[in-house]
């Protein structure tokens, strides 16, 4: 893949550059994608998440943004791994858009086997959003992150963190998350990151408070924090699979331990500890690389499940941490839970999920008009409005305007609508753009993650990202995608997303209403087809129509 330098930033306004504004969205939001002030490395095409593109090359993504621009709207473009490779006559309730991502046929579905393709230009890894142009920042993860340290302090700690330390790893574009989600739960967050740009940035950016010079530093500061229960993240410039072990050693009293390294890729991902060139060692031997870092993410794992057993609150983050260090060898990685089944689930049954939306036009104004219809709409939802307000307060926009927050079913068709009258009425000088992250409740098939420890054991059944896809697209959305891969690495999940404009016009209301109803429909389903009573009960109470009602 070619590397060039240089800067790109969406339109912003209300001048098209497409043919209608549904092109339009995907014409600024895959350009958004790639702003300096989003990507984790612009200049390789890459959002986040190790090597997560938005498209194959420069070529492809220049002919991605000349295809948009003449697309009709009764047109529909295909692009294959972040390559555009067809445009077709469809209709106008068809997407836009359709996206297929590193999708490989299960039995070669190896990272071997995928970079061997991705060599040879045929294949991307698109991620979860980073290929389907949806992807807001570190934002994106925020609320998840927020609300699983929430569940957490509220089964383990009466309800809040203050004075207990969380330690964690990864400060890359999810991993950026955590020191805020964090502090925004009263409580102090060690994060440890290998790259001092990555942490200079979350700093920059307001998602860190500080960075410590040394672990003795850290030590200092745990002392003083909890004390006066101020709440704090501190970032360590070191290897995870170096402080761990030694904070075990030392005894040091850690209350919640988890990681958002990029381990699922232990190649461009995660960075072994005690190699004093990274790079050069990757270029020069992959295999000794891989090697080392799964040595590493052993080391790291243990140390993890160590601190588990001297009182600490473990939960794996679905980044595939502990099944690399199982791969490498460590043989009780999975001692700890995943976050889903441990805390997120109960959400997922009543799809509940992940739900954001961006401001096609740029202004700040735009999102600040639709959090305070946020209040306006769901006042009865504590947690949610709890979360409006911090986020309102301390979340930094990262290209266009964004906002996310977690709403479900029937909550989800009912907001868009409501923005979609702000904008036919003029409150919201431009479209807005609806999606999801593809960690969602009726879209991903991830036995190491979103479908970890299912009731009925489906747990990589994967069918079920695929209707969801298929059902997205027969409602009417502007774009879906499926990929392979996001999250856990290769091999190891299947996912869909789906993208809606809120344009204020007739057809466009009409297909809002569908699909953001099939969307988050397709979870109640899939959970109620797994046997949770909360999944089947809610279905029947929505007048979903489940022909199986759950039954085997």
């Amino acid at each position: 893949m070619s590397i060039a330098t240089r800067t790109v930033r969406a339109p912003r306004g209300t001048e098209l550059h497409c043919l209608a504004w549904p092109q339009e969205a995907a014409f600024r939001m895959i350009q958004n994608n790639l702003d300096p002030d989003v990507a984790e490395k612009p200049d390789e095409l890459i959002v986040y998440g190790a090597t997560g593109r938005a498209a194959r090359s420069w070529r492809a993504f220049d002919r991605i943004l000349e295809t948009l621009r003449r697309l009709r709207s009764d047109e529909t473009l295909l692009v294959q791994s972040g390559k555009p490779v067809g445009v077709f006559r469809t209709h106008e309730w068809a997407p836009r858009v359709l996206i297929a991502n590193a999708l490989i046929v299960p039995r070669w579905a190896t990272w071997d086997e995928f970079r061997r393709l991705e060599d040879a230009g045929l294949t991307m890894y698109g991620q979860m959003t980073a290929g389907s142009w949806i992807y807001i920042g570190t934002q994106g993860i925020l609320q998840g992150t927020y609300e699983t340290f929430a569940a957490i302090a509220k089964r383990h700690f009466g309800g809040s963190l203050a004075g207990k330390v969380v330690v964690t790893a990864g400060l890359g574009g999810m991993g950026g998350a955590q020191p805020m989600a964090v502090t925004m739960n009263e409580g102090i967050g060690l994060v440890i990151e290998v790259d001092p740009d990555r942490a200079m940035r979350r700093l920059k950016q307001g998602f860190l408070d500080e960075i410590a010079i040394s672990l003795e530093d850290v030590l200092l500061k745990f002392d003083t924090y909890r004390k006066s229960r101020t709440p704090r993240s501190i970032g360590l410039i070191a290897n995870a699979a170096d402080v761990l072990p030694e904070l075990v050693r030392r005894e040091v009293r850690v209350d919640v331990v988890t990681d958002q390294t990029s381990a699922h890729d232990p190649l461009d991902g995660y960075v072994p500890a005690g190699v004093a060139d990274p790079a050069e060692l990757r270029r020069r031997d992959p295999e000794e690389y891989i090697r080392r870092a799964r040595a590493s993410i052993a080391r790291h794992c243990e140390a993890i499940v160590q601190l588990q057993r001297h009182g600490a609150v473990a939960v794996d983050y679905g980044n595939n941490l502990r099944g690399e260090a199982k791969e490498a060898g460590f043989a009780d990685a999975f001692s700890y839970p995943g976050f889903v089944p441990e805390y997120i689930r109960p959400l997922f049954a009543e799809g509940r999920g992940p739900f954001r939306w961006v401001a096609l036009s740029g202004e700040p104004a735009d999102i600040r008009r639709t959090d305070r219809l946020v209040r306006e709409l769901f006042p009865h939802d504590e947690t949610l409005v709890r979360w409006i307000r911090l986020a309102e307060e301390r979340v930094p926009f990262q290209g266009l305007p964004a906002r996310v927050c977690w709403l479900g079913y029937g909550e989800r068709a009912e907001f868009g609508e409501a923005i979609d009258d702000l904008v036919r009425g003029g409150e919201i000088g431009a479209p807005i753009v609806i999606g999801r992250d593809h960690l969602d409740s009726g879209s991903v098939a991830s036995p190491f993650r979103e479908t970890e420890g299912m009731r009925d054991g489906s747990d990589a059944i994967a069918d079920w990202p695929i209707l969801n896809a298929l059902v997205n697209t027969s409602a009417g959305a502007t774009w879906v995608s499926v990929h392979h891969g996001g999250g856990v690495g290769i091999g190891n999940s299947l996912h869909a997303g789906m993208v809606a404009v809120a344009d204020g016009t007739t057809l466009g209301r009409e297909k809002l209403r569908r699909v953001l109803t099939t969307d988050p429909g397709t979870g109640v389903m899939r959970h109620a087809d797994a046997g949770y009573p909360e999944a089947i009960t809610f279905a029947r109470e929505r007048g979903i129509d489940l022909p199986s009602g759950g039954d085997r």
